[in-house]
This record gives C-alpha cells, structure tokens and sequence, in this order.
C-alpha cells in the first residue's frame, strides 16, 4: 500500500492561524468522524466524542473561552479578550475530541484515554487524507471547568485536543525528526 504509506509519511502539522477555508463540507465532515471512530475501543466503551465547531459557533464557543479568561484575569487588556474570543475562529472548522474515560471493572482508564488520542490522530489523518491542514492543539481553556461546563462537557470528561482543520496555506516543510537508533531499540533477551 505505497499510497497509504505515502500519505502517512507527509503528514506534517499547521498552525491553526495558517488554515484557510471553505472548509470541509458537511459529507466530508462526516466522514472524518467515521475515520476517527475507527479506532482501537477495548470493551467497545466509545470512551471518546466529538464536538463540531463550525461557523459561528466557533465564535459563541469562544464567547465561553473569552468570559472565563476575564474572569481569570479581571485586569486583561481588551485586545487579549479578544484574542481568547477568536481561539476557534482561527480555522474555519475545530472539532473537540472528548475523552469519557471512567471506571471500569475490566478496562483500565489508561486505555480509554489512549483511545481518545488515537481518535484524536486519526481525524488529523483523515484531513490529511483529504487534502485538509490540521493542527491538534489543547491550549489553558481545554482544562478550565468553566470552559468545559460551557462546551457541553460532563464532569468525568475532559478535552483530549481540538483538531483545527481547514485548507494549507502550501506544501508543508518538514522538521527534523529523532533518528530511528535514538526512538527504537531490539529487545535482547
């Protein structure tokens, strides 16, 4: 599967401020879903979801990231508000990968959580694969309570990352990446 291989070695991230639009459309949303759903669930707890942040709902988002950054810092400039207030206008689309982690009597937490990131890679995979920019990116507001008692999020929940997606600005340039003798080693018994 060289194509496969292909598209997985050229994954590279954007920063959020560098995604344009259109953005992906409804169909393809929805497919990037179904991807990042496909993911190893032991149990078959789906111990992750997602929260779609598209059009202005980016902006009413960020009117809960805004109030709570204003609350954290009465004394803020108004034009750091504002800055806070555009955090997932940056793309024209952000999609919440929630993690719902919790208890159980045969799956560890550690692998439910680990599920959510696996989510989390896949739908920045699956922008990849057709033919999006992403930037997974968890910054203060995705562990603030208020924020995520704003988002929807239950208490046991938590923001495993936001995945900004929208078009690249151009191809992306690749950084340096450990070498392999550093990364892997052979076990010898």
């Amino acid at each position: 599967m060289p194509d496969a291989l292909a598209l997985l070695t050229t994954r590279r991230s954007f920063k959020a401020i560098e995604l344009s639009g259109p953005g992906p459309s409804a169909a393809e949303i929805d497919t990037l879903i179904t991807i990042a759903s496909r993911v190893p669930d032991h149990g078959k707890l789906t111990p992750w979801r997602f929260i779609i942040f598209e059009g202005e709902a980016r902006r009413a988002a960020g009117a809960a990231i805004a109030a709570a950054f204003g609350r954290k810092y009465p004394d803020a400039k108004a034009e750091h508000v504002e800055a806070e207030r555009d955090r997932l206008t940056r793309a024209p689309l952000v999609i919440a990968v929630v993690s719902r982690a919790s208890p159980h009597v045969k799956i560890p937490e550690w692998e439910q959580i680990l599920s959510a990131g696996a989510a989390a890679m896949s739908l920045v995979l699956a922008a990849h694969a057709l033919g999006y920019g992403a930037s997974w990116i968890t910054e203060w507001y995705a562990y603030d309570r208020a924020v995520l008692d704003a988002l929807g999020l239950g208490p046991h929940e938590k923001i495993a990352g936001f995945i900004h997606i929208g078009r690249p600005p151009g191809p992306p340039e690749d950084r340096p990446r450990p070498p392999l003798t550093e990364i892997a080693t052979r076990f010898q018994p």
